[in-house]
């Protein structure tokens, strides 16, 4: 999971985002696998994001799914989408639209891992969604594999700690603005997101800042057709994206691995099941807050 942060949402600078190939992290070519391997590690380990190309998602699925939710959004139908509304803390789908200063959007929830789901109506919606998210998953999967090896770790030790074969998985569909109203210019105000990996696509060239672990925003704008791999902070601004929450198993209890701890690195977080650090903050499990400050143990 990952921290907070304050910043000044409109000073953010063009920097580049270090971009991935993911192609090349599974290269027979040894050397070339070893540098897109070490360009993996200094990007999470200096960014917490970065661009991933010529990766396994065909464009006309990612084509698909941003041309289906702008339908989706149409505000001529938005009673149909009213059903979706909050109702209690068990829903897998959920819908909602906030117009303020603070937060300006129309978004839709659903929980699409270990379970899928997803509405019925209009139909093929579900369809391309569990396309989507089934593709995005192999990739993550993949990622998994590439992050443990750069951390001097058997390919498949995150996937094992993290339980991520029945991991828990959120999309999120966001409109920003709101086609019906919209008040302000903020998408959504300064946040962070729990899991083990965020991705996100979306239909426009920018409208994104994140915020590095060096403490500084970045403007995001992502290459066509590539996917924005997100391992620290973000803050959104106007678009329609697509956004999965990643995360461990609910069931699984995380901790600081006995290998990242020591007498000169102590333990800084309480260890407790993913669902618990979900519902730390007073939220469901499909609003997938983060509760890393919680966590903390203060020395």
């Amino acid at each position: 999971m990952v921290g907070h942060h304050n910043a000044d949402p409109f000073s953010a600078s063009d920097d580049d985002i270090p971009t991935v190939d993911y192609s090349l992290l599974f290269s027979d070519n040894p050397v070339q696998r070893f540098l897109a391997l070490e360009n993996l590690r200094q990007a999470c380990q200096e960014y917490g994001f970065f661009y991933l190309v010529n990766h396994t998602i065909p464009d006309e699925v990612l084509d698909s799914i941003l041309k289906e939710f702008s339908d989706f959004f149409d505000p001529k139908t938005i009673d149909e989408r009213k059903v979706f509304r909050k109702s209690g803390p068990s829903d897998k789908i959920r819908w909602d639209l906030n117009s303020s200063a603070g937060e300006n959007r129309e978004y839709l929830k659903v929980i699409a891992h270990p379970q899928f789901h997803a509405p019925s109506n209009p139909s093929g919606i579900r369809k391309i969604l569990e396309e989507y998210h089934k593709a995005m998953r192999n990739i993550v999967a993949g990622l998994a594999r590439a992050v443990s090896t750069t951390l001097g770790f058997e390919e498949k030790y995150i996937e094992k700690e993290l339980n991520l074969k029945s991991g828990f998985d959120v999309m999120a569909l966001n409109l920003y603005p709101p086609n019906s109203r919209s008040k302000g210019v903020i998408g959504i105000p300064e946040h962070t997101d729990p899991g083990f990996v965020v991705t996100l696509v979306q239909d426009v060239d920018g409208g994104l800042q994140i915020l590095s672990h060096q403490g500084k925003w970045i403007n995001v704008y992502i290459p066509h057709h590539a996917i924005l791999i997100q391992l620290g902070d973000h803050l959104e601004v106007p678009r329609i994206s697509v956004v999965t929450l990643h995360g461990p198993e609910l069931d699984k209890f995380i901790s600081p691995d006995v290998e990242f701890v020591d007498e000169e690195h102590p333990q800084k977080y309480h260890g407790m099941t993913y669902k618990e650090s979900l519902e730390a903050n007073g939220g469901d499990d499909i609003d997938v807050q983060s509760s890393l400050e919680k966590l903390k143990i203060y020395l």
